[in-house]
Formats: structure tokens, C-alpha cells, sequence
């Protein structure tokens, strides 16, 4: 390994971390609307048992999909999807649930149906919780990305494995440092994501829980 594989590995960390995060944000959002739907006493149960999946370490969860689906992409993207399906849907039911229910009794006096309610007014006003949790997922899918590596899928981990193996804290910085930095960047992006799409008043600090 050596600086001239850097933009690949980077492209690739890259590429996993998109489309792990997307899909994690759309099954974040379908589970934490279905959710907060159901009675609050199965919801508090049921939230306990999704979390299971985000507690189980990443190696050994990458590691299980590896015997079953073998060394590919798509044993990557299914575990980093998991793990960035949950802060997602945990802030959106948070969301959803602190949606105080004047509004919603004043959106179906307006006529509105439970859809409408719903896209009209309680997702706006979950809005910066959700991309709260959307900013977690993305920080946290960069660093778990380095997994990528462990089964010869490439990425920044590379490095940091090779650096490992070889006891080389070149090669560990040169995967740990970018991996720092395009956390640092992506959190930022969606930073600005939540300056643009929610308006001064709504926005809370990181909508952590």
C-alpha cells in the first residue's frame, strides 16, 4: 500500500458510506413512521429489540455475513445499511413522538387525512430531529466503513489493517487520518443540509437522545 492508493481507497470508503447511509435513511424513516404508529407501550418494547442489531460489534456482524453471502460488496453495504438504519429511526419515532398533539388535532380539523397530517405537519416538524439522526448514521457509517477491508472489500481500512499487520504507523495514519477528516467534511455537509431545509427556529443541537 502505498500514497498513490489513496484516491481509490478513498472512492470506495466513499461509495460504501452514500449508499449504506441512503438506504439506511429510507428504511429509517419507513420504521420510525411505522413505529411511532403503534401503541406506545409496543413501541417501547419493540425499539429495545431493533437496538440489538446496533450492539452486536461490527466485526463479528461483518464476519457472520461473510460466511453467508461470501466476499462481495453487497456483505458490506447489508451490515453498514443495519447499522445506519437505527440512529435514523431512532430520532425519527423520537421526532414523530414529540410532536405535541394540538397540531395534529388542529391538522385534522383543517380536514387534513392521517397522510396529509403526516407529510403536512408532523414530519416538517420532526425535521431536525431525523437529520439529527442523519448526521450521526453518516459519522458513525465513515468510521464502520473501515470493516470494509476486513474481508478484502477495500476502503480507507486498508491501511489501517496493513499498517497493523506490517506495525507501520504510516500506513495507520494514512487510512485513519482521511477517515477523520471525511467525517468531519460529510458531518458538516449535512450540517448545511439542516441550515437550508429547517428553518432557524426548528433546528436543534444534533437531535441526540
Amino acid at each position: 500500500m502505498t500514497f498513490h492508493d489513496l484516491p481509490k481507497a478513498l472512492l470506495e470508503h466513499l461509495g460504501f458510506t452514500f449508499v449504506s447511509v441512503a438506504v439506511g435513511f429510507v428504511l429509517g424513516v419507513l420504521l420510525g413512521i411505522l413505529l411511532s404508529r403503534l401503541p406506545k407501550n409496543l413501541s417501547k418494547l419493540i425499539l429495545p429489540i431493533l437496538s440489538i442489531f446496533n450492539t452486536i460489534p461490527g466485526v463479528v456482524f461483518v464476519g457472520l455475513l461473510f460466511l453467508v453471502l461470501g466476499m462481495q460488496p453487497i456483505t458490506v453495504l447489508i451490515a453498514l445499511s443495519i447499522y445506519a438504519t437505527f440512529p435514523i429511526l431512532k430520532n425519527t419515532y423520537a421526532g414523530l413522538s414529540s410532536v405535541e398533539g394540538q397540531y395534529i388535532e388542529a391538522a385534522k380539523g383543517c380536514g387534513m387525512s392521517p397522510v396529509q397530517c403526516l407529510v403536512r405537519v408532523e414530519l416538517p416538524l420532526a425535521l431536525p430531529t431525523i437529520i439529527g439522526g442523519l448526521r450521526m448514521s453518516t459519522v458513525y457509517t465513515v468510521s464502520w466503513a473501515v470493516l470494509a477491508a476486513m474481508i478484502g472489500q477495500g476502503g480507507l481500512g486498508t491501511f489501517i489493517y496493513a499498517g497493523v499487520s506490517a506495525n507501520d504507523n504510516g500506513l495507520i495514519l494514512l487510512g485513519a487520518v482521511p477517515a477523520a477528516i471525511l467525517a468531519f467534511v460529510l458531518g458538516s455537509l449535512v450540517d448545511g443540509l439542516q441550515r437550508r431545509a429547517v428553518p432557524r427556529g426548528m433546528r436543534k443541537g444534533g437531535g441526540d437522545l
